[in-house]
């Protein structure tokens, strides 16, 4: 039987939280992340270079040998939910989170897989997994890109986030020596980036198209080192859906706590008590959910696949219904562009699909417990 999971926050990971958030409330206030939306240049790579190199973030789960942090999920979990709750336009999920954990999931003694991880921890390069957003665990091998026995690739990904600002793209493909994880530069001849136009405008998805682009396979890839990695994106993803979710809460009850109407404070009216005290339901629940999956996560519990597909099949739906609550308590100026509202249900919206959607997870979670089929 597994160990009970630790769902409290430890004093290093609250430390950890108050300079994440100190970092995004001086640098990612919300006018910011709103101007940005609406210019070039949608990520902010000055941001993520403070919390990637000054702050380490970008290396907490790589191994101290290899210039990491040497931290756990829960550390990575506690930084995502600062992360959703300011809707933050940079690619630690991608970068220090999918590519990082497939790196770990390869061979630890190749030296491609090793110099890549030091890359990565150090923030001198961005990383991504190229599967399309929507791709969760347990599910089949990529079949969209093929190698050749010199890995020369061909195929094309669609809607790869953070692929329009990764130095280094991990790709899934099958060649000669079955499936594995292939590891290119994003600039390598006979490699596209084309933007794509994405419903969460704070992370941009891109189509990645390989036309004879070389690469070099990872020693000891394959579908394992795939599974883990998105098993780990799929269980944190929960943590920064909690972030968002509890930005919402706290956003409408400070809201409805000045907002007037007919005399009275906005927030004592028993309709909107009851509708709130829902959210905060949900949302504590979800809290509790996101950190069992992270428990489960750092210390390798055999019960993580499970523990990641409750988080996701609870988060994603407690995370789009406080930020529809939001926008709607807010009544006319949630509706608008200016209020930072409709960023937040946007990546709700968006995450409730990446890495698999609630459905997906509930229907993996019935078949991990045994569950039998209804009828």
């Amino acid at each position: 039987m597994s160990a009970t999971p630790d769902l409290l926050y430890s004093d290093v990971e609250d430390d950890l939280r108050a300079t994440v958030r100190d970092v995004l409330t001086d640098r990612c206030p919300a006018s910011a992340v709103l101007a940005r939306c609406e210019s070039d240049e949608p990520y902010d790579l000055g941001l993520w270079r403070t919390l990637a190199a000054g702050s380490g973030l970008a290396g907490l789960l790589v191994p101290e040998k290899l210039g990491g942090a040497g931290a756990s999920a829960r550390e990575a979990a506690v930084v995502l939910e600062e992360l959703g709750g300011a809707v933050a336009p940079v690619p630690f999920l991608g970068s220090a989170v999918l590519a990082t954990t497939a790196l770990l999931g390869c061979d630890p003694q190749d030296k491609r897989v090793a110099r890549l991880l030091e890359d990565l921890a150090s923030g001198a390069s961005v990383g991504t997994l190229a599967v399309p957003l929507t791709y969760g665990p347990g599910v089949s091998f990529p079949q969209t890109v093929r190698a050749d026995a010199d890995g020369v690739l061909t195929g094309t990904v669609t809607s790869v986030a953070d692929a329009a600002v990764a130095d280094v793209l991990l790709i899934p493909a099958t060649g000669p020596e079955g499936p594995g994880l292939y590891a290119l530069a994003s600039d390598t001849p006979g490699v596209r980036v084309a933007p794509a136009v994405p419903l969460d405008l704070t992370r941009p998805i891109a189509d990645v198209t390989l036309d004879g682009a070389r690469a070099h396979r990872l020693a000891g890839s394959g579908p394992a080192a795939l599974e883990g990695a998105l098993l780990a994106g799929a269980g944190l993803l929960a943590s920064e859906q909690v972030g968002v979710a509890q930005w919402c809460l706290d956003e409408t009850v400070r809201y409805l706590g000045e907002r007037r109407q007919f005399g009275r404070v906005v927030g004592s009216f028993q309709a909107l008590k009851h509708r709130l005290a829902d959210v905060w339901l949900e949302v504590v629940s979800a809290r509790a959910a996101a950190r069992a999956a992270a428990d489960a996560l750092a210390t390798g519990s055999p019960d993580a696949p499970v523990a990641v597909a409750v988080a996701q099949a609870y988060c994603s739906t407690a995370a789009v219904h406080a930020a529809e609550e939001c926008v709607q308590l807010h009544a006319g100026i949630g509706m608008t562009w200016e209020h930072p509202a409709h960023l937040h249900l946007k990546r709700a919206k968006s995450s409730e699909l990446a890495l698999g959607t609630p459905g997906h997870h509930r229907t993996r979670l019935a078949t991990l417990v045994d569950l039998p089929a209804a009828g």
